[in-house]
């Protein structure tokens, strides 16, 4: 029998012996309801039967072989899941350089396990244990730099004592070299912890910048102190300049003395501002405006010429210091190229950072999904648990649904950022072939095209989870004695920082009149599935139709009916993303089951709407949204 023989076994004999379990629930419920008088004895019989045809099941030959093959090839990987570990790991080149780099694929496997073994211990250990006490003290500023709170910093003794600084970096700057997979992995643990947490740790995507951009030189200077434990910060956002980056003001003028770039200004609404390592946009052509005259630069916090004016009062992520900064004279170094600061670094930066949110989104769907289901669980009113009324299983249904959502197409993107980045390292050692390139340019296309749906829908249903969390607490959930009231509040700020909501729309809506996500749900279309979930399959692809009409509708007027139905648009697009991806591991595991086909109901149904708004709207129509433009306060 092949592995893929036995998963498919598996997945036969877990139906089986759940349509014999329950057969027989429905008739011991029936049994103690409705059933006939005097039927008792047949009724007995036949459950015997039914429970003795489930154990002989579960414990048959065919059964053992299945878990037998299985457990055999337990670390056995798709071939696309081989194929990120062969790119990531070089063909185990470093085998033969780290005595702690993987030899083969079960060593890789065995090597990412336990360092994510690693990272949830502490997760639940030490950073959910301290989320509660951060969230009251918080950071505080002494002497113009931030001081962490003193759980925050039992957090970073923790990650730096396990080693799990420069988790993503190659082996030569001290890293770990794990996949990005395992890294959102590592950040969606963290984030369930303590989101604000996240924040500080996975801030680690700043290194990746450097890595990918700057000089031999000064990756050598910061990444292994990144390894070892040094916090980093993004300085991008000022007073005056918030998403719109093309304002940036911050000076950089060289000094020839030093040899230094000297930086001079405010920056504001700065996460983890005074982190050891920061990468810093500044304008560094005299004379400019736009975006074509700013740089990027990194500032290491030992040189000095940066203050912490003040830490801003949130809402919630507490434990993360957002600072305003104020520059003088800070000495710097240049980052690649002069002029590409934001035209090429920043999108860079910025996705990775996008990428991150989607991890820190579901990991507040985790963390308000287990909240909600533990009190649903434990409440009792009328003289039952509450989870047992409809309008409260319901709601934990969808909830479950849209946790796993936001997870597959988090991982999915993961999936799509990893083969790009690891091609386009690959092109650094030596020449790609045409065929290599061509896969390089495919997978950049789905990465870009992913991440902003990546980051707006786990961003939106970490929002309705935590919101829905909170009804099923009542009051209680309005009260500080619970958990998600703090989830609640660290939950608003993931669909505003790092481009909105609004500005995901953006950056998808492209990808939705060009064809890209089309092509894509064509292709999980066209992917191989168990004849069970042909009545699924079937679905999406009435719902995909149904996409398709709407954006025929909205492309066929102006630009401005685009830009107004772009939001609705990107949604429909993301229903039918994620259910295909929902869809595709309930093939593959029982327990996705409810999940994907509770999601694609849903999906449904928002689809729907959406397309009989557009149905339905005309050119006019948008003149009855612009009536607020001429309304003033007195």
């Amino acid at each position: 029998m092949t592995p893929e023989e036995a998963r498919k076994n598996l997945r036969d004999l877990e139906l089986r012996e759940f349509a014999y379990n329950h057969a027989a629930g429905m008739l011991y419920f029936d049994g103690v309801t409705a059933a006939p008088k005097g039927t008792y004895i047949s009724r007995g019989k036949t459950l015997s039967v039914l429970n003795e045809a489930a154990y002989s099941l579960s414990n048959s030959e065919e059964a053992r072989e299945t878990l037998r093959v299985l457990s055999e090839h337990m670390d056995e990987l798709t071939p696309a899941e081989q194929r990120i570990v062969e790119l990531r790991e070089k063909n185990f080149a470093d085998k033969d350089v780290y005595d702690y780099a993987p030899a083969d694929f079960e060593d890789a496997m065995d090597s990412y396990r336990r360092v994510l073994e690693i990272t949830g211990g502490i997760c639940a250990d030490v950073i959910a244990a301290n989320a509660e006490d951060v969230d009251k003290e918080g950071p505080r500023v002494v002497d113009d730099h931030v001081v962490y709170a003193r759980g925050t910093q039992a957090n970073l003794d923790a990650i730096r004592k396990a080693g799990l600084g420069g988790i993503h970096l190659p082996r030569k700057y001290e890293g770990l070299n794990m996949s990005l997979i395992c890294f959102v992995m590592a950040n969606e643990m963290v984030a369930r912890g303590d989101a604000g947490f996240e924040n500080i740790w996975g801030l680690q995507d700043c290194a990746e910048t450097i890595n990918e951009f700057a000089s031999e030189e000064i990756k050598q200077k910061y990444l292994p102190l990144v390894s070892r434990g040094a916090t980093c910060a993004m300085a991008l956002t000022e007073p005056d300049a918030g998403s719109d980056l093309q304002a940036v003001m911050l000076r950089a003028h060289y000094d020839e003395a030093s040899g230094k770039w000297l930086l001079n200004g405010v920056k504001r609404f700065i996460t983890n501002g005074d982190g050891d390592i920061s990468l810093v946009l500044a304008r560094s052509e005299e004379g400019t405006k736009d975006g074509r005259g700013l740089s990027m630069f990194v500032y290491d916090r030992r040189d000095g010429g940066v203050k912490v004016r003040r830490i801003e009062n949130k809402l919630g992520i507490k434990g993360s210091p957002t600072c305003e900064l104020v520059y003088t004279n800070a000495p710097a170094e240049l980052v690649g190229d002069r002029k590409l600061g934001l035209i090429k670094y920043v999108m860079s930066l910025m996705n990775a950072a996008r990428l991150g949110i989607g991890a820190q989104g579901t990991g507040l769907c985790e963390a308000a999904y287990r909240e909600a289901l533990k009190y649903a669980n434990e409440r009792q009113q009328f003289g039952k648990p509450i989870i047992q009324f409809p309008a409260i299983y319901e709601i934990l249904t969808n909830m479950k649904a849209k946790l796993y959502a936001s997870r597959a197409m988090l991982y999915e993107t993961a999936r799509f950022v990893e083969i790009y980045k690891c091609w386009a390292e690959i092109g650094k050692e030596r020449p790609l072939t045409a065929e290599e390139k061509s896969e390089m340019k495919a997978y950049n296309k789905l990465a870009d095209a992913f991440t902003p749906l990546c980051k707006m829908f786990a961003s939106e249903y970490a929002n309705q989870l935590a919101y829905e969390a909170i009804q099923i607490h009542g009051g209680s959930g309005y009260m500080k004695d619970y958990p998600i009231e703090r989830i609640y509040r660290d939950a608003r700020i993931t669909n505003i920082y790092e481009g909105t909501t609004q500005l995901q729309v953006v950056a998808a809506i492209r990808h939705v009149t060009t064809g890209t996500f089309l092509a894509q749900m064509k292709a999980y279309e066209a992917a191989e599935r168990p004849a069970e979930f042909k009545f699924q399959l079937d679905k999406l692809i009435a719902m995909r139709e149904e996409y398709e009409r709407a954006i025929a509708r909205v492309t066929g007027g102006d630009s401005e009916q685009i830009e107004f139905h772009a939001r609705r648009l990107v949604e429909m697009t993301g229903h039918i993303v994620l259910s295909h991806l929902l869809l595709r591991q309930a093939a593959e595991s029982e327990e996705y089951r409810v999940p994907a086909e509770a999601y694609i109901k849903y999906a449904q149904a928002q689809n729907k709407a959406a397309a009989e708004f557009i149905a339905n709207s005309c050119c006019g129509d948008i003149d009855l949204y612009k009536a607020v433009l001429n309304e003033t306060l007195e």
